[in-house]
């Protein structure tokens, strides 16, 4: 079963369960990966939607963080479930020792040996781990190999 189609029946289920606040977050995931397809013409494989997901948790995290500044728990902690339910169609994450080694796969495939070649590394290394580590965190491991 795809991820496309795995999300649709999450969504029935919530429905037949009258499960409110789950039926509202796979609402707005499904309507998100609808509007990509439409605005680029596409049909999304799971990787597609694995990147709306990325996308709609980012935002998420980003609404409560400025949600507990405002001192708007109630919202902060409605976007947490949000975030709760959208990571369950994430990949599962790499390891942290996973995460090194692809490091230091793509330190030696690309030739990588100082901060210069930055560009390279990530360009190799992103699409191995969409979805499955944080980029950032990943950029800053990078830059300790590359020191």
């Amino acid at each position: 079963m795809s991820l496309k189609e795995q999300i649709t029946e999450d969504m029935k289920g919530a429905l037949r369960a009258r499960e409110t606040a789950r039926l509202s977050a796979l609402r707005l995931l499904v309507a998100a990966f609808r509007q990509k397809e439409i605005d680029e013409r596409v049909d999304l494989d799971d990787a597609g939607i694995t990147g709306v997901v990325e996308k709609l948790i980012k935002q998420r995290k980003d609404s409560v963080a400025q949600y507990q500044a405002a001192n708007r728990q109630d919202l902060a902690d409605q976007e947490q479930f949000e975030i709760e339910v959208l990571t369950a169609y994430m990949p599962q994450p790499f390891s942290e020792t996973e995460v090194a080694e692809l490091i230091k796969s793509a330190l030696a495939e690309t030739g990588a040996s100082s901060a210069k070649d930055m560009g390279k590394v990530m360009a190799w290394i992103k699409p191995r781990l969409a979805g499955r580590a944080d980029m950032a965190a990943v950029s800053a491991k990078i830059k300790t190999f590359l020191a």
